[in-house]
């Protein structure tokens, strides 16, 4: 196994692990997010839509939502547990729009030109090959359609992260370059969609924080987020005692209102030329 295919092994085993705590209520810029995609894209009824990287369906929902029963969401993950529960949430909603895959992003199982769009909600960053990925969502837009994929501003989830790396390292874990910050400025994240060959590129950022009621929230987001990798270098032995140390800081954070978590999202999105545009 290289290095790509290992990276890849570990991420579906995180998110395998964290897919029962995913829809918790500390991590609801999952939804908040899906929901301005949905908008951003502004889907029409009867569309085609992929989502890519779809976890417990925050975006799809949005997506599906929006097409209506005339039109259809296929959703793919490389994680069964996410998919599973993306598909009952869909059921709950009283939906029944959409098709879930267990497929790998970079080598999709679709016809070429053939979704009127593409969405991946906090996903790209963790594949290791992101140019080739876009080019292969490119492959199955049709001429015309838009992709868009969201990343994680360099203010996001600060200063928790921040003391929480430092954390980790304090106890004994080995940093590599966090996933999330990965597209985390309008730069990086244009030059990647021009490079896939993407044109009327838009960027786009908001604000999509909120007050946590205090330091057991930001425990919620480490053990059922992508946090969870990080968390999971420490001996489980040592884990009990880092957390309680750890909160003990972030509870100095709190105030009046809660528990701030800046939550900076950058919207990337391009569109497949038509002949026309060419």
């Amino acid at each position: 196994m290289n290095k790509a295919e290992q990276q890849i092994s570990e991420t579906i085993e995180i998110f395998e692990q964290v897919a029962a705590g995913y829809d918790n209520p500390s991590l609801r810029f999952f939804p908040f997010c899906g929901d301005r995609i949905a908008l951003h894209l502004q889907l029409k009824r009867g569309q085609k839509v992929l989502d890519i990287a779809t976890g417990t369906g925050a975006a799809l929902i949005a997506a599906a939502q929006m097409v209506g029963p005339q039109g259809r969401v296929q959703a793919i993950d490389l994680a069964k547990n996410m998919l599973d529960r993306a598909e009952r949430t869909l059921r709950m909603n009283g939906l029944n729009n959409a098709d879930f895959h267990l497929m790998d992003a970079t080598k999709l199982d679709f016809k070429s030109a053939y979704f009127d769009a593409v969405i991946c909600s906090f996903g790209l960053f963790f594949l290791p090959d992101m140019p080739a990925a876009l080019k292969e969502w490119y492959r199955v837009l049709k001429p015309g359609g838009r992709l868009i994929f969201t990343s994680f501003s360099a203010n996001a989830f600060q200063p928790q992260a921040k003391m929480f790396v430092e954390d980790i390292e304090t106890a004994g874990g080995i940093m590599d370059d966090p996933g999330w910050q990965r597209l985390n400025n309008e730069d990086e994240c244009r030059a990647i969609l021009k490079q896939a060959g993407f044109g009327n590129i838009q960027l786009l950022q908001e604000q999509l924080g909120y007050h946590l009621n205090d330091e057991q929230g930001w425990r919620d987001i480490i053990l059922n987020s992508g946090l969870r990798a990080i968390f999971n270098q420490l001996p489980v032995e040592k884990q009990d005692n880092f957390l309680r140390r750890h909160l003990e800081k972030i509870a100095a954070l709190k105030r009046d209102k809660g528990l701030w978590l800046d939550v900076e999202v950058l919207f990337s999105s391009g569109q497949r030329p038509t002949d026309a545009d060419k």
